[in-house]
């Protein structure tokens, strides 16, 4: 099911979301300050290519003082407005009953942009 799942997503604009996050992970990985945050936007984008049967957790070390202030950093220069993006996505997909799989997804992905730093992307699978 779960592959089933990615490929529809893929076809219906999943392939867009993860092509606009490696592009914009390779455009902040210019610079040497960018370099964290295009890792970030790196995982999004893996996680937007296929998120059916994949999860981010808190890693055990995403709990300290510069995660935080990272985290933070990343929500004051981008990061809101990407989980709005998803939120509102994944709202308008849950009005329908064929929309509300994909929905989660981007539900799951709001998770991942409102603080990337010290979590990472797992397949259940």
């Amino acid at each position: 099911m779960g592959t089933v799942g990615n490929l529809i997503w893929l076809l219906f604009g999943g392939i867009f979301i993860a092509l606009e996050y490696f592009v914009a992970s390779l455009v902040l990985m210019i610079t040497v300050i960018g370099i964290p945050f295009g890792l970030q936007t790196l995982k999004l984008g893996l996680l937007a290519l296929w998120p059916f049967g994949s999860t981010s957790r808190q890693t055990g070390s995403g709990s300290g003082c510069l995660t935080v202030l990272m985290n933070v950093l990343w929500l004051l220069t981008g990061g809101l407005c990407i989980a709005v993006t998803h939120l509102v996505l994944g709202i308008l997909l849950t009005i329908t009953l064929v929309g509300i799989p994909f929905g989660r997804q981007h539900f799951k992905m709001v998770a991942l942009a409102l603080s990337p730093f010290g979590r990472e992307i797992v397949r259940n699978e």
